[in-house]
């Protein structure tokens, strides 16, 4: 299996991570393994070209004149 040596952790960021890993009961390597998991796999994925000219023409939900009020409300 692959392995991975991070240079240079700040102090800070090392006492994090072992009070997490202390927390959730995993070794420091389990730990740091179970948070890039979760970075990487959580993501939603980038919408193609085509799913996005879809979403133009059907999208999801009507586009009411409330919502466009709660926009302009919030300043988007």
């Amino acid at each position: 299996m692959p392995g991975l040596l991070i240079k240079d952790l700040p102090s800070e960021l090392h006492e994090k991570l072992r009070a997490r890993a202390s927390a959730n009961r995993r070794s420091l390597s389990n730990e740091a393994i179970t948070i890039l998991e979760r970075a990487l796999h959580d993501r939603p994925r980038r919408l193609t070209l085509e799913e996005i000219d879809r979403l133009r023409v059907h999208p999801r939900r009507p586009l009411t004149q409330a919502i466009i009020d709660e926009a302009r409300r919030k300043k988007r």
